[in-house]
């Protein structure tokens, strides 16, 4: 008896699928299955992505699968067919799609982990069919429910279920339209900040998961410190309700046990960052993307997805609605939206009663000169909230102490030995570290150059704004919410908390704290040096501006106002107060700025009227990776007129941790013709030797 064949999809950069024999004297493992295999001189996880009768292979070159993760039962063909298609659309074989999404102790060459987190998950399941019985008898399905859990989280969970707030109009008519469809409905919900979005996520919520004990809704936030504030209102609002979190800061043993917890059916919420949207979740039936408009949904190293995209591509192919929620949509989401593709729902007013949007004042730093950064009008505007006991926030996206040590004799300046970038001068830690390759060295006592002990900062980062606050408002409690403070696990969690529990006066912070916050007592908020990013090379540049000063205005005035206390407040320091950027700020008009912006990108032939790819080369020497970019041109003779190719040219920052980098730019109007061309291209690419590595991206943030 001949063995069966089966092709398995494996993490690596080869393409195509590996024929591997299933002993005869065992069954054989289902499409989906988790396998370990030999691989060269390792032993790697695989999945059985098709069997077949005969393998193209000499019989003495197949090799035997080693063993069978039975105990997990098959990925389902859904599942597959997403990482199928985030392989082909990215241009990356399958296992390097399908196999990161896995937890990395599923994938371990032990069963040991898997099966230890299957007896904690419930001793009495057997697999991902536990909740068949439920379809017959849903009340026997709501008494095994365990009451309020939340798999390996370690935060607080609430034991009371919060009275659900009554919705107002705005969001009573979006709740009933987003449950109210029959199948796929992209619906873009624009609101402003304040207006209540989590409400309306969670009311929708509600609704579908009454309608099935088999329903998962799949909640998306941008970033980790983001999680736990939705954790808690969804725990709150659904406390009999097990709910699963995924996110990268979790341990690996947590984040299996949460994994399992999706993929049997389980958990039937589903809270976590991008990575989540790849989660294996056989009851899916609404997607919901917060704040979908930020670039953190992007993956910027290995498969370089847009969780947003692909959460959109999953809900058509399941056919449910989807939620992208934001008061600054992407011009790509708006671009849809008023063309019709997607479903546009406005939430105009905020949430809560008296609590108006804050006014935006333009701070002309040619007349108001800054002391420590910080002009007389925001110094002024700092003390009145302090005298009455309110919040205020200062946002500078920008961390460290200074952005370059600097000698004035010679004029040697603090630059990585490794990037063309300088180093950052962190005075706490009394290093010099480099953003970039995360070099760090001490701060010399004198300039490497000349000898001159007189070094000076040049710039500000939050260090060095939260060092003049101190010695301007000695008595005010200022804290620092940065990469750099919150790098301990909870770090960030118990920072946000401290805020929450009014411990705090004066809160510096870079986009960390931009979105997604509700500071109940903040009435102030302080935007310093902003203007660096009115005139970068980036096209994107100014919507990620306008969108992160549209957010972090948002965070004042949150809250009814309370008698005697001052008006929410936005004060912006900047020298180019009649920017039109600044007028759209401060009329708090996203429409406005949108309709400029995308008429702009129309008559310039950018995103989202064109579609890119961008190819990157990575060198010891910037000639032989500006060489392969060149050869890859001349290797694309026969693409398609729509299709065109610009030159290549060195990245912004041409050299990282010793390597060389330089990139080409590929746009074309057709996305078909774009996939068609990139998917021979890249074919031809991976079968081209050469030492200079390179990689794709399809629809770049960053160009």
């Amino acid at each position: 008896m001949k063995p069966v064949i089966l092709q398995v999809a494996l993490d690596t950069p080869l393409e195509g699928l590996f024929d591997y024999a299933c002993p005869v004297d065992q069954d054989v493992p289902p499409v989906g299955s988790l396998v370990l295999i030999p691989f060269g001189r390792r032993e790697v996880a695989g999945i059985v992505a098709a069997i077949i009768g005969e393998s193209q292979l000499a019989p003495d070159k197949i090799k035997t699968i080693l063993a069978w993760r039975r105990e997990l039962g098959p990925l389902s063909e859904r599942w597959l067919s997403l990482c199928a298609f985030a392989a082909e659309y990215y241009h990356r074989p399958l296992g390097e799609v399908a196999l990161p999404a896995l937890p990395k102790q599923l994938r371990g060459p032990k069963p040991e982990p898997l099966l230890k987190a299957l007896r904690k998950l419930a001793p009495e399941q057997a697999g991902p069919r536990r909740r068949k019985a439920a379809k017959v008898n849903p009340d026997a399905a709501q008494a095994e429910t365990p009451p309020a859990r939340s798999f390996g989280h370690s935060g607080p969970i609430s034991d009371d279920a919060a009275t659900p707030p009554s919705l107002n109009e705005e969001q009573a008519v979006a709740v009933a339209h987003i449950t109210g469809q029959p199948g796929f409905a992209p619906i873009l919900l624009f609101g402003v900040t304040g207006s209540g979005k989590t409400e309306v996520y969670l009311h929708a919520a509600a609704e579908i998961l009454a309608r099935s004990p088999d329903a998962q809704v799949l909640m998306l936030v941008p970033e980790i410190n983001l999680t736990p504030q939705l954790l808690s209102h969804v725990q709150a609002r659904f406390p009999d309700q097990p709910i699963a979190t995924m996110h990268s800061g979790l341990a690996e043993g947590e984040r299996l046990l949460n994994w399992l917890a999706a993929h049997t059916g389980r958990a039937r919420i589903i809270i976590g960052t991008r990575l989540a949207v790849l989660a294996s979740l056989p009851g899916l039936a609404m997607i919901i993307v917060d704040e979908e408009h930020d670039a953190s949904y992007k993956q910027q190293e290995g498969l370089r997805y847009s969780a947003r995209d692909l959460a959109v591509w999953r809900a058509h192919q399941l056919q449910i609605p989807i939620v992208l929620g934001s008061a600054t949509p992407s011009l790509e989401s708006w671009q849809h939206a008023e063309s019709g593709r997607y479903q546009k729902l406005a939430l105009a007013q905020r949430a809560v009663q008296n609590a108006a949007l804050p006014k935006v004042g333009l701070v002309d730093l040619e007349r108001d000169k800054p002391k420590q950064g910080l002009s007389d009008a925001l110094l002024s505007a700092l003390k009145k909230r302090l005298e009455s006991g309110e919040q205020s926030l200062l946002f500078l996206n920008r961390r460290g102490y200074a952005p370059v040590l600097n000698c004035e004799s010679c004029g040697w300046v603090s630059s990585c030995k490794r990037c063309t970038a300088f180093m950052v001068l962190h005075k706490p830690e009394q290093r010099l570290r480099c953003h970039h390759c995360s070099l760090e060295m001490r701060i010399p006592r004198s300039c490497p150059t000349c000898g001159n002990i007189d070094l000076q900062p040049m710039g500000r980062g939050t260090q060095r704004v939260e060092e003049g606050l101190q010695a301007v408002f000695p008595e005010a409690r200022i804290l620092r919410i940065d990469a750099d403070s919150t790098r301990r696990k909870g770090a960030a969690q118990a920072a946000f908390e401290s805020v929450h529990s009014g411990q705090v006066d004066i809160l510096v912070g870079t986009q960390m704290v931009a979105k997604g916050h509700d500071f109940k007592n903040l009435t102030l908020v302080g935007v310093l040096n902003p203007d660096t990013a009115l005139f970068s090379h980036d096209y994107r540049a100014s919507e990620r501006l306008f969108a992160q000063l549209m957010q972090v205005s948002g965070r004042a005035g949150r809250a009814e106002g309370k008698e005697g206390g001052n008006p929410a407040q936005v004060l912006v320091q900047t020298r180019y107060p009649q920017h039109p950027l600044y007028a759209t700020l401060a009329a708090h008009d996203y429409p406005g700025f949108a309709a400029v912006t995308l008429a702009e990108r129309a008559q310039a032939g950018l995103p989202p009227f064109v579609h890119q790819a961008l190819l990157r080369a990575e060198a010891k020497t910037l000639e032989a990776a500006l060489e392969f970019l060149q050869a890859a041109i001349n290797a694309a003779d026969d693409r398609p007129p729509s299709v065109m190719l610009n030159d290549p040219i060195p990245m912004t920052i041409s050299r990282v941790a010793d390597l060389e980098r330089a990139q080409m730019l590929v746009e074309s109007s057709s996305r078909p013709a774009l996939q068609s061309f990139l998917r021979a291209w890249v074919h031809q690419l991976r079968h081209t030797k050469s030492r200079v590595r390179w990689s794709l991206e399809v629809d770049p943030m960053e160009i």
